[in-house]
């Protein structure tokens, strides 16, 4: 494919992650959605006339077929991501995974293996690799003015009912360690550039009616000697969302999602970072260029997999304790 060829799209989720990658695709010059794939045909009607796309479908099988569609964003529920990244490929598809790409590692690897065998671009929605306040630190990092020593993260919602992020029922239900750790456990390595050689975990207690634990504590070291303390909870009624304290030899800094502090609260500006400020947008732009070079995308399937190996190490962890 060459620069100047439009690359359709075909957007599988109506939901909140689906309406902000509709929006960041429409930033992207010679990016057409061609289609909206929903489970239900009437949200997928809704959806597709929000947000400005001629086609909506229940199926997802029915844009696979399509050879007006050259690759698929899929943002629909966690259970359905391993299966369908596969369907896609094996479709000639070249696809994008919202985090996480599976919730098994046995899923996670037969996708690995499904992308290897197709050649196909399959890259996964590690956002946090893509906001411009981690770039900037990480650019420092490469560039030796700043080493990181000890990482600590706060990720805090208030989700005692099974609601999705626009407050609404969900048909599945949401996991702390292989979604909401994953974004950090990936970031971490990622950051360091060092492999994650030591990695523990404790949970609390199981919700009664949800079936999972609603508060967990991750610890983890890179062999450079860096070390991560990661907070999450379910039970959190106060400011929601993720917040990464990098301490550092040469300073502090607080990330929040596309936002970057000092550790005395001053702002730092991210604008130079990349053409733009958005984090999904930067990462959908990244999908694109890749399938248009032809080339491996940052957080593809085979860059964070190592990710997933340490969520299994941890979840046979929490089984044994």
């Amino acid at each position: 494919m060459t620069a100047q060829q439009t690359v359709r799209i075909a957007l599988a989720g109506g939901g909140a992650f689906g309406a902000k990658h509709a929006a960041a695709l429409r930033r992207i010059e010679g990016v057409e959605v061609t289609a909206v794939v929903s489970a239900d045909l009437e949200e997928a009607r809704r959806f597709a006339a929000e947000q400005g796309v001629g086609r909506a479908v229940a199926s997802l099988a029915e844009v696979l077929a399509s050879d007006q569609v050259d690759a698929v964003v899929l943002a629909t529920p966690t259970p359905l991501h391993a299966a369908q990244t596969l369907a896609c490929l094996e479709a000639g598809k070249h696809v994008q995974t919202e985090i996480p790409l599976a919730s098994s590692l046995e899923d996670a690897e037969a996708c690995l293996a499904a992308q290897q065998r197709t050649g196909l671009v399959a890259m996964v929605g590690h956002t946090r690799r893509f906001n411009p306040s981690h770039q900037w630190l990480r650019q420092r990092i490469r560039a030796g003015q700043f080493r990181l020593q000890q990482l600590d993260v706060q990720t805090y919602f208030f989700r005692r009912s099974n609601l999705n992020a626009l407050g609404q029922p969900r048909s599945w239900t949401d996991h702390l360690l292989w979604h909401h750790a994953a974004h950090t456990v990936d970031l971490f390595a990622h950051q360091t550039g060092s492999p994650i050689v030591q990695a523990n975990a404790i949970q609390g207690p199981v919700h009664p009616e949800l079936g999972i634990a609603m508060d967990m504590s991750v610890q983890l070291r890179t062999a450079d000697g860096a070390i991560c303390t990661l907070s999450l909870s379910f039970n959190n009624d106060g400011p929601l969302g993720t917040f990464f304290r990098y301490i550092g030899d040469t300073g502090t800094y607080l990330a929040r999602y596309d936002d970057l502090l000092t550790g005395t609260e001053e702002r730092v500006d991210v604008s130079g970072v990349a053409v733009a400020l958005d984090g999904i947008e930067l990462q959908d732009r990244e999908f694109v260029a890749a399938i248009r070079e032809g080339r491996e995308p940052n957080a593809s399937i085979a860059q964070v997999m190592p990710c997933y190996r340490t969520l299994a190490a941890l979840e046979q962890q929490l089984r044994s304790a």
